[in-house]
């Protein structure tokens, strides 16, 4: 019997949901003090430098069949990926725990009965879909994603056409450059970046789902960065309970806010069970899941996240270098062969070059952000090296 593969249209529904996330929506409010012009100009570059990587990471898991950490080990060896799917598992609890608690802290916005109540609730519904599985989502996802995007429609017509609202390109004093602002956009796709191919390897046609998946993720994503900038510009308002209060969208809003949560969770904790089961297959992938949601829902009870650019800097700084290596190992040098190693170090090597490389950038302004230069940076140095690999391979026989 043939394992039941996902559709193209069901892998478009599922980053549907993953672009609509309150977390995008609080993410573009912190772009509004560089005005409209130019925070929509940083949102749609960082996105389409973001969409870019989210692809090649994408087909590489679509080609091989193979899920995201497995693809990472085709060129940093079978012991060396282990690292890349610690990081990531890390970086997935991380991401299930603010998702949760900026839900959790939006809902009681709008209806006050505790933050910890709401992230429990939250929690619960991410078991839900976990425990329904991916291939079985189908019609589950498709209302919730109808329901989704209508809301969001409402949404954004409630922040760029309500009452008082004024279109402004006045530029605040605070101090956000614009290259700061790209690096914000490229920080959400870069995160789902070592994500996708866990989706895309389900897929019965597995490089139009990558490249649907993509175009979907990114146009929806613009589309809540926007909404977060506009709210943030237009209502003066950067909380997204108040806007949804201010607006009269009381059970509308909440709805937005518990189901854009838990359809995007959902794919923090189900891929931190596939980055488990990469580690040792011993590992049941659910149950990862579910484990990586308890412990996400505690600690969004329990520790307040209300500023995550450092943690979004951090996300950059790891796998921006890491989809770099793969880029020029798979694409360029079409390699990617160390699958059977241990440890391929040149390219390791390589990798925290890019990482060291990210931080120092992070001290310069360039109008591209710091993700493009340092993965060309760090593709030129993997294409060096291995030229000069080569070179002492030659002599020495």
């Amino acid at each position: 019997m043939s394992e039941k593969k996902t559709s193209v249209f069901s892998n478009g529904l599922i980053w549907f949901g993953a672009g609509v996330s309150i977390a995008e929506i609080i993410t573009g409010t912190y772009l509004a003090p560089l005005g409209f012009t130019k925070a929509m100009l940083a949102i749609v570059i960082g996105h389409v430098i973001g969409a870019l990587m989210m692809f090649a990471a994408g087909m590489i898991g679509a080609r091989e069949e193979k899920s995201a950490m497995e693809t990472v080990k085709m060129s940093f060896g079978k012991k060396g990926g282990l690292l890349f799917a610690v990081l990531n598992i890390l970086q997935l609890v991380g991401w299930t725990a603010i998702m949760i608690y900026d839900g959790a802290v939006a809902a009681n916005g709008i209806l006050g009965t505790g933050i910890w109540v709401w992230a429990v609730v939250i929690g619960v519904l991410i078991l839900v879909w976990i425990l329904i599985g991916l291939t079985n989502l189908g019609k589950v996802n498709t209302i919730a994603m109808a329901a989704l995007f209508v809301l969001s429609i409402i949404l954004f017509k409630v922040v760029f056409f309500g009452k008082g609202v004024r279109i402004t390109d006045i530029v605040s004093s605070e101090g956000l450059s614009f290259g700061a602002a790209v690096e914000l956009a490229v920080a959400m796709p870069l995160s789902w970046l070592p994500l996708i191919s866990d989706y895309t390897r389900e897929a019965a046609k597995p490089v139009r789902a990558t490249a649907v998946s993509v175009v979907t993720y990114s146009i929806v994503s613009i589309f809540m960065y926007t909404i977060g900038m506009g709210a943030a510009l237009f209502t003066g308002e950067s909380d997204i309970a108040s806007i949804l209060v201010k607006a009269g969208l009381g059970v509308v809003g909440l709805l937005i806010v518990i189901f854009s949560t838990v359809t995007t969770t959902f794919l923090d904790a189900y891929s931190a069970g596939v980055s488990c089961v990469s580690i040792t297959s011993k590992i049941k992938e659910k149950l990862a899941a579910v484990v990586v949601t308890v412990i996400g829902t505690i600690a969004a009870i329990v520790y307040p996240m209300d500023n995550i650019t450092d943690f979004l800097y951090l996300i950059g700084s790891v796998f921006a270098p890491m989809i770099a290596v793969q880029i020029a190992d798979y694409f360029i040098l079409r390699k990617a062969d160390s699958i059977d190693k241990g440890f391929n170090w040149r390219n390791l090597i390589v990798w925290l070059a890019g990482f060291v490389g990210y931080r120092a950038l992070m001290h310069v302004d360039t109008p591209v952000g710091n993700t493009l230069p340092d993965m060309v940076i760090t593709i030129v140095l993997c294409l060096i090296v291995e030229k000069i690999a080569k070179a002492i391979l030659k002599n020495k026989y």
